[in-house]
């Protein structure tokens, strides 16, 4: 094991390009989390990507032989929720998948709201016209802008997909309008809290994803072992241009532990 992880208790797991690729596994992921599990590590699975529910997610895993519960998964819709609540915001406009709304609209928060306070943009693999028609009308009227996340690209075995990032130049090329927030990674917080909660300092813990501008620069920023797998979208050539001191590089999660 790379010494860098000896001292490791829990690991962060990024999930698209880190665990599976689609769906797909990454192979020896499997293996690598059976190694954790005999070393009593405690693992969590993260993802930016807001299209699904944590019931979806805990369904997906489960159906790819990945043991977890609820509590096992944190999405960037969990740090937009808290932002939202924050904020004390009650009525939206989300252009979301199903699945972001259940979550918004599970605490009170409305998402087809005809006079919201704020447009919300997750990773809304279900997207239509009507919603971003009326989304940039609300925007031109001064409505603002919240994000659920930053990606540009949502990574796939066929190439990189349009994400948020993509979604959010889309935005401003229409509106000229900026979020206000992006929430989930790499905002330190979406670990942080989990990590005072398991009684843990952060050097006690690993972030291990597969992008540097989120995954890495979150490690980075929460002073957790930062491990970039070149399994998704990072290259070599990205972490040397990036200037980004990353702890521990290996081409998948196979090579851990």
């Amino acid at each position: 094991m790379d010494k860098k992880l000896e001292h490791i208790k829990a690991i962060f797991l990024d999930l698209d390009g880190t665990i599976y690729l689609g769906n797909n596994l990454i192979p020896g992921a499997l293996d690598f989390l059976s190694r954790a599990e005999e070393k009593g590590i405690k693992r969590f699975f993260l993802s930016n990507n807001s299209s699904r529910s944590v019931d979806e997610y805990v369904r997906k895993l489960h159906a790819m032989g990945i043991p977890c519960e609820h509590d096992d998964v944190l999405l960037s819709t969990h740090d937009l929720l808290a932002w939202l609540t924050s904020k004390g915001v009650k009525r939206t406009w989300a252009i979301a998948t199903k699945g972001m709304c259940q979550m918004m609209e599970s605490i009170g928060i409305t998402t087809a709201d005809q006079n919201p306070e704020y447009v919300v943009l997750g990773y809304d693999t279900e997207i239509n016209y009507e919603k971003i028609s009326t989304g940039s009308i609300h925007l031109h009227n001064g409505i603002p802008l919240v994000a659920s996340h930053p990606d540009m690209v949502c990574p796939s075995p066929h190439g990189g997909l349009p994400d948020v990032g993509a979604y959010l130049s889309m935005l401003k090329v229409t509106t000229g309008v900026d979020p206000v927030h992006i929430c989930g990674k790499p905002n330190p917080g979406m670990i942080l809290h989990k990590i005072e909660e398991l009684g843990l300092s952060p050097s006690e813990c690993a972030m291990v994803g597969d992008r540097l501008y989120t995954d890495m620069e979150m490690a980075i920023r929460a002073n957790c072992v930062s491990v970039l797998v070149l399994s998704g979208e990072a290259t070599m050539d990205d972490l040397n241009n990036s200037g980004k001191n990353v702890d521990v590089v290996v081409a998948s999660v196979n090579e851990l532990m």
